[in-house]
């Protein structure tokens, strides 16, 4: 995965303060993965969320501008991926993108589920065999339109 130098660089200065995303979230008063997603450079903050931000993660305002721009959004390089994790939900939605674009439109309707207007939360689900990852994506259906 093509990691910008500023990604890199808000990084490098998140573990240096020894923070968690979750740390993040409780400082900033914003969600862990939309902070994580500000400074992968995959969503853009208000000038207000941006000094709160580099101000928890110790640095300067010289940041806030970068993290208030608009970015490229889906920049992750156009193979498939290789990263275990990340592979693993390309492989979910080679197995069950389909059955899951059936069950929506049974339900829905003929539309997608937005990626703007959408949160997703990342929690642990402990379990005797192994405690599990659990993800839950929620975004609002928007039906195609007619003419």
């Amino acid at each position: 995965m093509a990691i910008s130098e500023v990604t890199k660089e808000l990084l490098a200065a998140k573990k240096k303060a020894g923070l968690t995303f979750a740390d993040l979230e409780a400082k900033v008063g914003c969600d862990a993965v939309w902070i994580a997603s500000v400074l992968y450079r995959q969503a853009s903050a208000s000038e207000e969320e941006a000094k709160a931000i580099v101000s928890a993660i110790g640095l300067g305002d010289d940041y806030v501008e970068a993290l208030t721009e608009c970015p490229t959004k889906g920049s992750l390089e156009p193979v498939i991926p290789t990263d275990p994790l990340i592979y693993r939900f390309y492989e979910i939605m080679q197995v069950y993108g389909a059955p899951i674009k059936a069950v929506v439109h049974e339900e829905f309707g003929d539309g997608i589920m937005s990626a703007i207007d959408f949160s997703v939360d990342v929690e642990r689900e402990e379990d005797p065999k192994g405690d599990r990852v659990k993800i839950i994506m929620c975004g609002k259906f928007l039906p195609y339109k007619k003419w």
